[in-house]
């Protein structure tokens, strides 16, 4: 199958009257003339499945955001530019390509659901992404095209918490970027609770304030995220249809997505594919992958590692989830067989550690534990109880957790355990040569067909330090919940 330029032009878009000469602006013309059930209508008719990694149904999140809004709080759209799972450049490449189609896409969402403000949230390291993103917001205002809408642009924290959709709306709401217990989409509760006379609410953390009532009560104006990949489709939804959507992909994961290739290939890079796509033809067209040398392949941190023969998988989220495994954020990770997975797997257990939050207990030390018997295991002549306790760990890391991370840990380590235990048992019968964790970190740019990886990720400290020595604390214990996150990380 060929590659796709529905979301990721071949060239980059350089101008909003660039945009427009390649037919730009018309879903939103198209979305001012129509009423806005109509909008969702054809979001939903057209299967587009959130791009973030879960693949959530869009028409879907739309909806109940909608249903959601009140006539006294105003909703808010949300761009989740925040991207920063390792082995994944998708949503930066599009950004830089054509940002103009991401505005068109969210400015659409905001007359879905009746927002008055659009925030694009990206990380401050983005700066070449930022800069983009803001040029095509003034020149889309500029315009016309944000009449009667407050448009933002949030440069925020590093940290890998800041993609989590919770985190990052505490993130803007000026608060470390914590995952909450609360529905996504529910923000702004400090100032609703000072102004219902809650003396305590500005002095309340990410970990003590419940955001919404048992009976599903309106606490806070809702908010609807999406990532970049997401709104980047939907202007062709809108122009196009739901059926010419649907005319690529399979019936449940219809559309494209756009893939990142990085690891043990001949060359990395980044390009969008028809749901359906075999995943080896794929790591073929993107990193010129000889598939006969291919050990194992890892979908970024969240799902179980692929075996080889899963290399023949379509594209899409119901055949990833039948294999045991996730498509996730579609950055493919490709490890040969000089590679070792068990050291693999002690730079993910290493990663997830450390951009834990604390918020939960077990996430963070069971997390921690499991990193550091694994970092063990690789890097001197272990015992077998070291497995038996990072297998007991990995059991009791999610308890009580309130984001995915600490499931990540089960769903990675677990499927090194369970799919490559020769890996382990090699270290543990003195055949594998001892070295140290294998540098898991995001993507910080692809230049001549090989991806930078963030070399700062290797001095970050479990407390979100970079200090030669951990303070021992967790970040939720550490920090003052009340300062805005690009005043100290």
């Amino acid at each position: 199958m060929p590659t796709h330029q529905r979301v990721l032009a071949s060239d980059p878009v350089l101008s909003l009257d660039a945009y427009r000469d390649g037919g730009g602006g018309r879903a939103l013309d198209a979305a001012r003339r129509v009423e806005r059930e109509a909008i969702i209508d054809e979001i939903e008719a057209s299967g587009l499945r959130g791009r973030g990694g879960a693949g959530f149904p869009t028409g879907r999140k739309w909806r109940t955001v909608a249903a959601n809004c009140t006539p006294t709080l105003a909703s808010t759209v949300v761009v989740n530019g925040a991207e920063g799972e390792p082995g994944c450049f998708k949503d930066r490449s599009i950004m830089r390509v054509d940002p103009y189609r991401v505005v068109e896409g969210a400015l659409v969402a905001a007359r879905a659901i009746g927002a008055d403000t659009v925030v694009f949230a990206l990380k401050r390291t983005f700066e070449r992404e930022l800069e983009r993103i803001r040029d095509a917001v003034a020149q889309a205002q500029a315009a016309g095209w944000s009449e009667g809408l407050t448009i933002d642009v949030f440069a925020g924290p590093s940290e890998y918490l800041y993609g989590e959709e919770t985190g990052l709306l505490e993130a803007l709401d000026g608060r470390y970027p914590f995952p909450r217990v609360a529905p996504p989409y529910r923000r702004g509760i400090d100032e609703v609770l000072a102004t219902a006379g809650d003396v305590e609410a500005n002095s309340s953390s990410a970990a003590k304030v419940q955001l919404a009532g048992p009976d599903g009560e309106t606490l806070g104006p809702p908010t609807l995220v999406d990532n970049v990949e997401t709104f980047a489709n939907v202007a062709g939804v809108i122009v196009e249809g739901a059926e010419w959507f649907r005319s690529v992909g399979t019936d449940d994961s219809p559309g494209t997505i756009v893939c990142t290739v990085s690891g043990r290939a001949p060359r990395h890079g980044v390009a969008e594919f028809a749901m359906g796509t075999p995943l080896r033809e794929v790591l073929e067209v993107v990193g010129g992958v000889d598939i006969a040398q291919v050990h194992a392949v890892m979908t970024g941190v969240s799902n179980a590692l692929l075996r080889p023969e899963d290399l023949d998988l379509p594209l899409s989220y119901e055949h990833f989830a039948a294999a045991g495994s996730g498509l996730g954020t579609a950055g493919f990770i490709v490890f040969d067989a000089s590679s070792d997975l068990a050291a693999v797997g002690a730079g993910v257990a290493r990663f997830l550690a450390v951009e834990s939050c604390g918020q939960c207990t077990p996430c963070k030390q069971d997390g921690r534990v499991i990193s550091d018997e694994l970092a063990t295991l690789v890097g001197r002549r272990p015992h077998a109880v070291e497995v038996t306790n990072i297998s007991a760990r990995l059991v009791t890391v999610a308890d009580g957790a309130r984001c995915n991370l600490a499931s990540q840990h089960q769903s990675v380590i677990g499927s090194i355990l369970d799919r490559f235990p020769e890996v382990v048992n090699g270290h543990l019968e003195h055949k594998a040569k001892a070295t140290e964790p294998e540098l898991i970190a995001p993507i910080v740019d692809i230049v001549d067909g090989r991806v930078l990886l963030d070399q700062h990720q290797a001095d970050k400290q479990p407390d979100w330090t970079f200090d030669a020595i951990d303070s021992g604390r967790s970040p939720a214990d550490r920090l003052d919940d009340h300062r805005a996150p690009h005043e100290v990380l």
